[in-house]
């Protein structure tokens, strides 16, 4: 119990800090080309996987979109998120599988331009099975994420 509070304060602290450099209000005209996006390490995920922060505070309780970029071949073991999210697909095909097992029979491939709807505290996974793909997500925060087998967190492991 202990270690996940401490998982989780991390994660909402590395959120917080990170969400200044963007995270646009939600409550102001405001806009950001591709090009301008700056994408960061995360944690909670593969050293290769990047994040982000498009809108609002993914650390705080209000509603956030944040984009992730999974290069090819790169998998993101059986987790689950506290929060209802929503993907849309934006490039490349996105790779989801639901279970508490990496399951490669269970993925189901996502075009861009697809949605997704994910309930909280679903247990699912990912493989950048056929290329790079990017997705943005959106939720009303605080962002959680907690892997099923503690063996596959990288926060548990030293980062090189």
């Amino acid at each position: 119990m202990k270690s996940n509070i401490s998982l989780m304060l991390t994660l909402i602290f590395w959120v917080a800090e990170s969400s200044s450099a963007q995270g646009m209000s939600s409550k102001e005209f405001n806009s950001i080309n591709p090009e301008k996006i700056t994408w960061k390490s995360f944690p909670a995920f593969p050293d290769k996987v990047k994040l982000a922060v498009l809108v609002g505070n993914p650390a705080k309780t209000e509603p956030f979109i944040v984009r992730v970029k999974v290069p090819d071949g790169e998998k993101i073991m059986p987790h689950v998120h506290p929060e209802d999210r929503i993907y849309t697909v934006i490039s490349g095909v996105f790779y989801i599988g639901i279970g508490e097992k990496f399951d490669e029979t269970k993925l189901k491939a996502y075009a861009p331009g697809s949605v997704i709807i994910l309930p909280g505290n679903t247990p699912h996974f990912h493989w950048a099975k056929s290329g790079e793909y990017v997705t943005q997500v959106y939720a009303i925060g605080p962002l959680g994420l907690e892997y099923l087998d503690k063996e596959y967190d990288p926060r548990l492991k030293s980062r090189k």
